[in-house]
């Protein structure tokens, strides 16, 4: 890494169901492997530093929306605490070694390329069952979203705009969309008929799913940046793209309407 001006450290284990799973994953994909990014950044004297962090450290915010300063943080999935001491780790070697740091605490982020979320899951049951979809909860969550393109657009703007030796910032819509309407949105996209929508019932998803969560984003709208869509808006166009990009089972009515 060395020759480098700024290393931007986006990998993580996304899934939160899989690190409640087997607990080791955020441990060591996302706290363990943003000390060593750190510590390639120090030794490779490399000057600036990007982290994609999350909503969930913030746990069950009892002020909505959440601004930055909110705490206590009191994560409750493994995730969102593994990503709450990658922020303290990222805040150390900033203030101990120099390195100027960017932190982004993510709304849920759809678009191009998904391989994991609300969106790419329910496709993937649509693809093994067109007529029947099972959705986790029960329906009534809300929460925020926003377009991946708009996400690295912000992640950006603020690098290139913030001047503090730690920056920190929410990043969404500040909107919010239940998961009952996502569901309604990607069945109109997917253009299927008579599709049976079951709730497994249950305030959350999973253990340690946020049911209602929305971020304040004054600080990144004050530094001159928002988003373009709002959180209904960014799940149709993402629904558009993922039913592109992974439904198998599209209607025979649909093929000659569809550009690929």
């Amino acid at each position: 890494m060395r020759g480098h001006d700024s290393l931007w450290h986006i990998a993580a284990n996304p899934d939160i169901r899989k690190g409640t799973a087997s607990t080791m994953v955020d441990l060591e994909q996302n706290t363990i492997a943003t000390y060593h990014t750190l510590e390639c950044a120090r030794r490779a004297d490399i000057k600036t530093f990007v982290f994609s962090s999350t909503s969930t450290i913030y746990g069950r915010a009892k002020k909505l929306p959440t601004p930055e300063d909110y705490g206590p943080c009191l994560p409750i999935s493994l995730y969102g605490a593994s990503k709450l001491a990658c922020e303290g780790l990222v805040s150390a070697y900033a203030e101990l070694y120099g390195i100027k740091s960017w932190i982004y605490r993510f709304a849920n982020i759809v678009g191009h390329r998904s391989n994991h979320g609300i969106l790419f899951d329910l496709v993937q049951k649509l693809n093994k069952d067109s007529k029947h979809l099972e959705v986790l909860g029960d329906g009534k969550q809300m929460k925020s979203y926003m377009l991946v393109d708009e996400c690295v657009d912000g992640m950006i703007f603020g690098f290139r705009n913030a001047k503090d030796k730690l920056n920190y910032f929410n990043l969404g819509a500040q909107d919010q969309i239940s998961v009952k309407n996502i569901v309604k949105i990607l069945l109109q996209e997917t253009r299927l008929k008579g599709v049976k929508v079951h709730y497994t019932g249950g305030e959350g998803g999973w253990k340690g799913d946020v049911p209602k969560f929305l971020l304040d984003t004054k600080k990144m709208a004050k530094l001159g940046w928002k988003p373009k869509h709002n959180s209904p808006e960014a799940v149709r166009e993402a629904s558009k793209i993922v039913v592109r990009e992974h439904l198998k089972r599209v209607p025979d009515s649909w093929l000659s309407e569809v550009r690929w």
